[in-house]
């Protein structure tokens, strides 16, 4: 994949003043470090621009904390940079605190595996899994490529440009895995985030774009995009979704889950960690998360503390064989 070797370099560049900055933000950035529950206003960060799955994700945690435990106030902070490195080298910044949350997802794993960065899932506390999210190969009505096997034909005789978000985020994933399995070749443009992803194919800057189904549903309903398949090894079984073919139906076996999660600084208390996973219990078990997940088309799949980190662990190695490919 010729834009995903381009985007490595460039990330290594960018994790590289993401890190400067943590530094920077170390030794001002210890609040309430050991406290066993947070004080004051806490603050939700998310590693991605406003508009895309992450930030989507991030507002939808922060609403449901405090639906469950409503003397507390928590605060969204978009802090997009260096493919989501920015975000999580800040979040290195405030061990031990328990003011601060971050809205995780697949980058947590590949960034590690990928560039030189100071963090892997490991530096921090996993608080929950809150499900997982097959992304849609989407393209416009106009396109003449009408399924992901036809992408796969096209990018084998011709340039075709595909948007993702984040230079080695999931989206990269099932790119870099089409062309393992498949045989395609495309040329991968990173974005920061789903809504510049969503701009760039609506706009005609790329033919292709993998998003998650809640980014794009909008467009599919007014027929302003057109899903080529899903990259599953079974259809969504939500109404909307379910005539949506599947990578697999069509002779492309890539299947690969982004998950949505949250974590919280390293080095938290026992206090304060069991504080956040109750909290996160309480949320799973509330209207506001099966509002969430239906709304944003996710696969209930849910895992709290040392469970995620198991999970965590498991889905390293899975992602280690494709991106060190």
């Amino acid at each position: 994949m010729r834009g995903f070797s381009c985007g490595r370099r460039m990330l290594a560049v960018l994790s590289a003043v993401a890190l400067l900055g943590g530094c920077a933000l170390g030794s001002a950035g210890q609040d309430q470090a050991g406290a066993p529950r947070p004080v004051g206003a806490v603050t939700m960060v998310v590693p991605f621009a406003a508009g895309g799955g992450s930030d989507i994700s991030g507002r939808a945690m922060a609403a449901g904390l405090t639906s469950v435990r409503p003397q507390m106030r928590v605060d969204v902070d978009n802090r997009e940079g260096g493919q989501g490195a920015v975000a999580y080298s800040y979040l290195l910044s405030k061990a031990g605190s328990p003011n601060y949350l971050l809205a995780t997802e697949t980058s947590l794993l590949v960034l590690p595996l990928s560039v030189d960065v100071a963090f892997s899932y490991r530096s921090f506390t996993p608080i929950m899994k809150l499900g997982e999210d097959y992304t849609l190969l989407v393209a416009l009505p106009s396109s003449p490529i009408t399924s992901c096997a036809q992408a796969v034909d096209q990018s084998r005789h011709r340039r075709v440009l595909a948007g993702i978000s984040g230079a080695l985020g999931p989206d990269a994933v099932v790119f870099s895995e089409m062309e393992r399995v498949a045989g395609g070749d495309f040329d991968t443009v990173p974005y920061e985030g789903g809504g510049e992803t969503m701009a760039a194919v609506l706009g005609g800057q790329v033919e292709l774009a993998s998003l998650n189904p809640s980014e794009v549903m909008g467009q599919l309903r007014a027929g302003e995009l057109k899903a080529l398949c899903v990259f599953a090894d079974q259809r969504y079984t939500y109404p909307q979704l379910a005539d949506i073919p599947t990578s697999v139906e069509q002779g492309i076996p890539v299947s690969f889950a982004q998950f949505r999660g949250m974590i919280a600084p390293g080095g938290l208390s026992p206090e304060a960690t069991e504080h956040w996973i109750s909290a996160a219990r309480s949320f799973a078990e509330s209207p506001a998360y099966t509002e969430y997940v239906a709304s944003e088309f996710l696969q209930p799949r849910v895992a709290f503390g040392q469970d995620f980190a198991a999970y965590l662990e498991e889905s390293e190695k899975l992602v280690a064989q494709v991106v060190r490919r």
